[in-house]
């Protein structure tokens, strides 16, 4: 687990095939800020895997830009439509692959729990959520892309649940806790 003091530089991701949102914060012991935020676009007429291949790219270079330390994404919902479901999946898959190529820890939230971490309440608007990100990080600006503050919303709910990959956090088991902890053990 990162020390308290250690800066997090953390992307979040709102996946989609046309627009994917993303958010990048910088968090510091108890405080945030905001780095930048934004909208990796593909056309409606681009080749499905041109569209992915195109999130995967702009992802690869925000991480390198920014020094991002861990990734944060947004999964898919459960539609009825199962041709954008498996768009979606893909879209995520794609910001997911570029993080894994630089070796960072990923974390995935379920919409509810983002809106539950940012509002207080799963059953929040797009519009609430925009606007509780827009207020934390001190955004003023108008006509912010919703799914630029989704991706915000992933990265602000990463944060305030303070650990670092799917697996951080508490040790499992025995073996789990002397793999992370080899200087507490003798011999």
């Amino acid at each position: 687990m990162k020390s308290e003091r250690e800066e997090r530089i953390i992307m979040g991701i709102d996946p989609g095939t046309t627009v994917t949102g993303y958010g990048i914060i910088r968090g510091e012991g108890p405080a945030i800020s905001l780095v930048t935020y934004g909208l990796i676009r593909s056309s409606r007429h681009d080749n499905h895997f041109d569209k992915i291949s195109r999130i995967f790219t702009e992802t690869l270079s925000l991480i390198d830009t920014y020094g991002i330390t861990e990734l944060s994404v947004e999964s898919p919902f459960q539609g009825k439509n199962v041709q954008s479901m498996l768009k979606l999946g893909r879209a995520q898959g794609a910001a997911i692959s570029a993080a894994l190529h630089r070796s960072l820890p990923v974390s995935e939230y379920a919409p509810r729990k983002i809106k539950i971490s940012v509002t207080g309440q799963g059953s929040a608007s797009k519009e609430q959520v925009a606007g509780m990100v827009m207020n934390m990080l001190g955004l003023s600006e108008e006509g912010v892309s919703l799914d630029a503050t989704d991706g915000l919303a992933a990265a602000v709910c990463h944060f305030y649940q303070g650990r670092v990959g799917p697996c951080s956090g508490k040790p499992q088991t025995w073996k789990d806790f002397i793999d992370k902890n080899p200087d507490r053990t003798s011999g």
